[in-house]
């Protein structure tokens, strides 16, 4: 492992640790400058992973007043993310990341559209559509048991390789009635905490984080993601919105020219 430049990495994980307390899709920024200081793909994926926990977690101190509201919801995504984060990153110590790559473009794609057109259908006032988000106020046990279940997908897909999970779980998020931008974020802050968290543990018992680079990024990302959820509960919900749609639409772009 060559070329490490810490102010590469600093900059970089400052940037990943903002852009996932606002809207997900850090870890696109500090993979690749963890790739160009000379670490190995998955040695960069596991320490990207690790460096990035220190951000959400962050945001979600920050966040924690949001975390208040809608506990029921919170404890079931919580356990589905757990799950998925230990299943996620086994797959990525024994399967080839390639083959899991070549679905996250479309995995992207329709999960910002989703989001995209659910922003839509309020915006020009339908009061129901496809996108109509399902609640766990209602009697339907299939209704929560969908959601919990896309949320697993989502934390498994985190737990291997996680770039774009925060946009795919805005969209599991999204389908469950919550209607603040800034209770999304606080919920998506805290699942990926609790995904990363378990996989670290698994990656590190394997030995695949660089350290010295996580900690440097960790300290990077934990100012970065703290510091912008405030900025983020201070702007205009729509214009986060767009945000949103825009960074993922960015993403699947950007997957699928790679």
């Amino acid at each position: 492992m060559h070329d490490f430049s810490p102010f590469l990495l600093f900059v970089a994980a400052l940037g990943a640790g903002i852009i996932n307390s606002v809207a997900g899709g850090g870890g696109l920024i500090a993979f690749p400058a963890l790739l160009i200081a000379g670490v190995p793909p998955i040695y960069a994926n596991a320490t990207n992973k690790t460096a990035l926990w220190f951000g959400t977690f962050a945001s979600t101190i920050a966040y924690r007043q949001e975390l208040s509201t809608r506990k029921p919801e919170l404890f079931l995504l919580t356990i589905a993310s757990v799950v998925g984060g230990i299943f996620g990153s086994y797959l990525l110590l024994h399967t080839p990341p390639q083959i899991f790559a070549r679905l996250i473009p479309f995995l992207m794609l329709g999960a910002t559209g989703i989001f995209a057109l659910r922003k839509l259908s309020l915006k020009i006032g339908v009061k129901r559509s496809l996108f109509e988000p399902f609640s766990f106020n209602t009697d339907s046990r299939l209704q929560i048991l969908i959601v919990v279940l896309l949320q697993l997908i989502v934390a498994s897909y985190g737990g291997f390789f996680g770039g774009g999970a925060g946009i795919l779980m805005l969209a599991v998020l999204n389908m469950t009635g919550i209607q603040n931008i800034h209770i999304m974020n606080a919920y998506k802050c805290w699942l990926a905490t609790c995904i990363n968290a378990v996989a670290i543990i698994n990656l590190a018992l394997s030995d695949v984080i660089v350290w010295d680079r996580a900690i440097i990024m960790g300290i990077s990302a934990l100012i970065g993601g703290y510091g912008s959820a405030y900025i983020a509960r201070k702007l205009n919900p729509i214009w986060i919105g767009y945000a949103i749609v825009g960074i993922g639409f960015g993403l699947s772009i950007y997957f699928f020219l790679k």
